[in-house]
């Protein structure tokens, strides 16, 4: 249950998904229908051709907020789709939604969660509305994976870039309490249950195999993760 009163459809905590999707079923970040990316960078994010000074300022337009974290934005018309990034939220203060119009209603839910740390969210072109309340500011996110990924993450960092924010490999997080701990695979950022290949709730030590053909990984409640091999 989050700060606004609404469940977190994403997350689903209790339930482990078994066989669900496959794990092999088109994961990461290239050639898939749903791909987080495929569809996931807006235009003002993407890179123009040209001088290595016009790349230049590409490369810095792309850094730039592409809209703030309060606020109900139209699609198409406030904010293109793509997908987006908030950082730096805590206490799951961030809470998020897509929809399939501006109604109001439960049933006109697509997708949404209660943010600590990073999302990740792919906003659809038949999405209508998207609601963000408490976030930091969220920034276009290209289709390429950049900068060297990490071999360990915050257990209660959210959302990590496979290939991009974290490597691909067997992670270990040990002393949970309580099945405070959820992590789940994911193909994409869409936040839909086709989304999810995998996912657990963890009391103790939770270890999990992350593939390079994942497109994220996202961790909450859970102590830190360690890459081991």
């Amino acid at each position: 249950m989050g700060m606004k009163g609404k469940v977190a459809l994403g997350a689903v905590v209790g339930i482990v998904v078994i066989g669900a999707v496959s794990a092999n079923a088109g994961g990461g970040d290239g050639g898939k229908k749903t791909d987080a990316t495929d569809k996931g960078s807006s235009v003002s994010a993407q890179k123009t051709p040209g001088t290595k000074k016009d790349s230049g300022k590409a490369e810095a337009a792309e850094k730039k907020a592409a809209f703030e974290g309060d606020g109900d934005f139209q699609v198409g018309t406030d904010i293109k789709p793509g997908t987006y990034r908030t950082t730096g939220n805590t206490d799951d203060l961030c809470y998020w939604e897509r929809a399939k119009d501006a109604s109001g209603e439960l049933d006109a839910l697509l997708a949404n969660d209660n943010v600590s740390g990073t999302s990740y969210v792919t906003v659809q072109a038949s999405d209508k509305l998207f609601k963000s309340s408490g976030c930091n500011d969220w920034e276009a996110v290209g289709t390429k994976a950049k900068g060297s990924p990490a071999t360990k993450m915050a257990g209660n960092g959210g959302m990590f870039r496979v290939g991009a924010d974290i490597a691909p490999g067997t992670y270990k997080s040990t002393g949970n309490t309580d099945d405070s701990c959820y992590w789940e695979r994911a193909k994409n950022a869409e936040h839909g249950l086709e989304s999810i290949i995998a996912n657990n709730n963890v009391t103790g030590t939770a270890v999990v195999t992350i593939n390079a053909s994942d497109g994220y990984f996202k961790t909450t409640g859970c102590k830190d993760w360690q890459k081991t091999a």
